[in-house]
């Protein structure tokens, strides 16, 4: 089970990388972007970590608002997720 999440997260967040750079590259040669839904979406799915990279690396959606702010509080979430799925782990042993 280990390594089929993984997969999906290393896919993911390769996904959501991808979805950044091509949005990005179309907004400097003026053609059709990428919804800011669907950026969302793939980090909402599990690729926040390609998400924050691609952002970084491209100097892409920087400082649109409220994307960054919805962004943030997806990961926020993801972590606090993560947190509780480790606590009840830990309490089931």
């Amino acid at each position: 089970m280990f390594t089929a999440v993984a997969l999906y997260l290393a896919l993911i967040n390769l996904l959501a990388f991808a979805a950044f750079q091509a949005d990005k590259r179309a907004a400097e040669n003026g053609r059709r972007r990428t919804p800011e839904s669907t950026l969302l979406l793939l980090a909402a799915i599990g690729g926040t970590s390609g998400a924050f990279a691609a952002s970084q690396i491209f100097r892409h959606k920087t400082r649109k608002q409220p994307f960054r702010t919805i962004l943030w509080m997806i990961a926020i979430a993801q972590a606090g997720l993560m947190a509780w799925l480790y606590v009840r782990a830990v309490a089931a042993r």
